[in-house]
């Protein structure tokens, strides 16, 4: 949670009224639990893996996981271009002043305090990120109830009670762009792979949507604060769908004394860095992992990450809104993640990264097929690609485009596979040899597959043991499902289920006995 979000909530709240702010504070809060879900699945077939594009290198191979990496770096890259966006709208409203130094000083100091402290760095400025926020809100909320004053009738007179067609298009497009655009965010997937076990994320990731709820839905007042005041900014009243929305969190500070403003703004600048120190670090990690294998030294790394920052300053300069920046990078997502996730079922085995590669670019045409259609014009469907009209037009091609891109996603990959079915089938009947397309793979020998795969043994000699974690709620779920599957358990232990298990107060050792070298306790094979 950076700065960005002092733009973009107040922005939809003048825009989109009550409705539209409800609806952009749950969408943003309900994607957390999202991880919460689909976390344990990952972190199960992927073991040792710390971000999603690992468990994408090994469920679909590395071409999609290059591809899935290219797409992370972008929407990080979009990211940071926000941050620093926001940055500015700040420095140069509430103080007046050019605000490219500061961009600079932030973008150098964020990436160099990173690359001295690593991630623990990282993980400490997200740490004190929330206290940050709650001292904010409550300095905030103190002075709208001190210097500001709203007439008790204003609000049901500036109709923004009232559902609204904006709103209503909302409903569908936000929780679509946020819940996908999410899976995109490599901090969060580092976070749920640190987490000691799915009970746990599972808590973190309850109690930072609650917080995530009520903080956004405080900033966000004060968009509807700033109309209700009948603020003049600019000579200009302050009105319902007034296209200055983005600011409307820093004119209600105006209103307020200097040490309010001059506080607000180094903590504007706190958050920023926070946030934009996740996504230096979250960034340099990808490259180093996905592009390099980790064998480059981490220093070059970070110089790569440094020079990236110039295209983001002077992206974030010419930037017209932060919820547009935002906007791009989910529509990418929502064509590229409903795909790509179909590979979490172990029914859908048989997808492939063709079909997740092809899918993501078809999404893509969709929207853009779709765009040629409603404009009549395919150059307005090219540029319907990066919304330039954001979101709130007066037509439907918003909501059209993230319509047309999880849908095209799925009918492109599904399209993509059964022509490769239908090839590999004939290729089969041709050259005489087996079809093996729809063969279930033989799943890996890491973590919980260790157990499906384990082999009846007559003549042993040796032992190994798969440590697991006792707390993990989903550990004997698991164990179950398999011996329930076949036995599986019984024939490769030769022991009753109950009896499998030698318990201490910290993890659950369970034995089997096969052929090959001795493994220590306590690792997973």
């Amino acid at each position: 949670m950076g700065a960005g979000v002092l733009n973009t909530y107040p922005d939809i709240a003048v825009r989109a009224g009550v409705e539209g702010l409800m609806v952009y504070t749950i969408s943003s809060a309900l994607p957390m639990m999202l991880f919460a879900w689909v976390g344990p699945i990952v972190r199960r077939e992927c073991p040792d893996g710390f971000v999603l594009t690992e468990w994408t290198r090994y469920r679909y191979g590395w071409l999609t996981s290059f591809y899935l990496s290219c797409l992370t770096i972008g929407t990080m890259y979009l990211y940071m271009v926000a941050e620093l966006s926001a940055v500015q709208a700040a420095i140069e409203t509430l103080a007046g002043v050019d605000a490219l130094p500061v961009l600079i000083v932030e973008a150098i100091f964020t990436s160099i305090y990173t690359a001295v402290g690593g991630f623990h760095t990282s993980f400490f400025t997200d740490n004190i990120q929330g206290g940050m926020v709650l001292i904010l809100l409550i300095i905030v909320c103190v002075g709208l109830g001190v210097y500001f004053h709203v007439d008790p009738s204003e609000p049901k007179k500036s109709g923004m009670l009232e559902p609204n067609l904006l709103a209503n298009k909302l409903i569908y497009i936000l929780p679509v762009a946020i819940a996908t655009n999410d899976c995109f965010l490599s901090g969060f997937w580092m976070r749920t792979f640190a987490s000691k076990n799915n009970r746990e994320l599972f808590w973190a990731c309850a109690i930072a949507t609650v917080l995530t709820l009520v903080i956004l839905t405080v900033l966000g007042l004060t968009g509807l604060l700033a109309v209700w005041a009948k603020m003049v900014v600019d000579g200009e009243q302050f009105v319902y769908g007034d296209e200055r929305s983005a600011n409307a969190f820093f004119y209600v500070l105006l209103e307020m004394p200097g040490w309010v403003i001059g506080f607000t703004i180094a903590f504007t600048l706190s958050l920023s860095v926070a946030a934009y120190d996740s996504n230096v670090s979250a960034m340099a990690s990808t490259i180093s992992n996905d592009f390099f294998r980790n064998k480059v030294p981490m220093v070059w790394v970070r110089l790569i990450v440094l020079c990236i920052n110039a295209p983001v300053i002077v992206v974030a300069i010419k930037a017209p809104n932060v919820l547009n920046i935002f906007l791009i990078a989910d529509l990418f997502s929502a064509a590229v993640i409903p795909i790509m996730f179909c590979g979490l079922s172990r029914k859908m085995y048989f997808i492939t990264g063709w079909e997740v590669i092809g899918g993501g670019f078809g999404g893509m045409i969709t929207v853009f097929i779709f765009g040629s259609i409603y404009f009549k014009n395919a150059h307005e469907g090219i540029k319907l690609l990066i919304l330039l009209q954001g979101l709130y037009g007066d037509d439907w091609s918003a909501f059209g485009a993230f319509v047309a891109a999880p849908v095209g996603s799925i009918l492109w990959g599904f399209g993509i596979l059964i022509i490769r079915l239908t090839v590999l089938k004939i290729y089969s009947m041709i050259s005489k040899k087996p079809f093996t397309a729809l063969d279930k793979p033989d799943p890996t020998q890491t973590g919980m597959s260790v157990l499906r795969d384990a082999p009846h043994v007559d003549a042993d000699t040796t032992s190994e043991s798969v440590v697991l974690d006792r707390k993990d709620p989903t550990i004997m779920p698991e164990l179950m499902e398999i011996h329930d599957e076949g036995g599986h358990l019984t024939d490769a232990f030769h022991l009753d289920l109950e009896n499998e298990f030698h318990l201490n107060d910290h993890h659950m050792h369970l034995h089997h006995r096969s052929h090959g070298a001795h493994h220590d306790p306590g690792v997973i094979p």
